[in-house]
């Protein structure tokens, strides 16, 4: 199988998915969003994954998004379909309609619910890369999945098969993203998968990131991004901070799908409210996000 060539550096979110108060998939919202983030720098876009909602979506539902996605950017910028369900299979299914859309590679979380062990790991990642032609990045996920895996696993399905392009690491430890930078010795593409460790993770090696808080606050984490390039540290390591103290709020200490549609449409996104069974944020937390994003957009670190 030929994969394509795929550039997976900067800055990527893996978009939420907006609803109308019925639920309903707002698609006129989506199209305005795709281009919110993409005119804020960011390389390119994740359709389908946890921020996006995904685990609520069905396989209709998830073609229509990636489709609406690639539409409006004209299959010209680097849109990843998030795929991974529990199910080999199902997984298989998924990476097919995404490849059949025109997306670019296939973001497959670790199957949840049962918990495989390395061997059965590896098998469930080679049997995609052998049935759908498209780039795989691996996605490590221990607060959606319960488990956390090895860097030693991830290194090995990246240096045996030529598919597994990437991982995403949201783990959130230093120490595991830098062993498998170590590991993997250039050959496949490390992101970031969580805001906190951008920086440390880009000076490390990594490429770029795939952050639940670039929903939000696309231009800074594309800030970060190019101070680190232009060499300009004590920028990025500022920007950093506040993206910190922006992802605690957002991701740690609140349901991060429905903290992050509040900050949202704080902005003046259309971002909607979430699908059961999360809810909208309560009124205490209401109350707590407003105020900061206040103090940020003061800080010209959000728009």
């Amino acid at each position: 199988m030929i994969c394509m060539q795929l550039k997976l550096e900067g800055i990527f979110p893996p978009h939420i998915t907006p609803f109308l108060k019925n639920e309903e998939i707002d698609y006129v919202a989506l199209r305005e969003l795709t281009h919110f983030w993409l005119d804020s720098g960011c390389t390119g876009l994740v359709s389908c994954a946890s921020n996006g909602e995904a685990a609520s979506l069905d396989r209709a539902e998830r073609r229509q998004v990636l489709q609406t996605v690639l539409d409006e950017t004209k299959s010209q910028t680097p849109i990843i379909a998030g795929v991974g369900v529990p199910s080999t299979r199902e997984t298989i299914t998924l990476g097919r309609d995404a490849k059949d859309a025109g997306a670019h590679a296939i973001l497959v979380t670790t199957p949840y619910f049962y918990r495989p062990n390395a061997r059965e790991l590896i098998e469930h990642y080679s049997r995609i890369a052998t049935s759908v032609d498209l780039p795989i990045i691996f996605y490590n996920v221990p607060k959606f999945t319960g488990y956390n895996v090895e860097a030693e696993v991830m290194a090995k399905l990246m240096l045996e098969y030529d598919q597994v392009v990437a991982v995403k690491d949201s783990g959130g430890s230093i120490g595991q993203i830098s062993d498998l930078i170590r590991r993997i010795s250039g050959k496949g593409t490390v992101l970031a998968g969580t805001a906190d460790v951008l920086l440390p993770a880009l000076l490390l090696g990594a490429k770029g990131g795939i952050l639940a808080v670039a929903n939000v606050a696309p231009q800074l984490c594309v800030n970060i991004y190019s101070a680190f390039i232009k060499n300009d540290l004590k920028t990025a390591r500022t920007l950093q901070l506040r993206l910190v103290e922006l992802n605690e709020l957002l991701v740690k200490k609140f349901n991060q799908i429905s903290a992050i549609k509040e900050a949202m449409n704080t902005l003046g996104k259309k971002a909607g409210i979430p699908r059961r069974p999360s809810l909208p944020v309560d009124e205490n937390a209401r109350k707590e996000i407003h105020e900061r994003l206040l103090v940020l957009q003061t800080a010209k670190m959000v728009t």
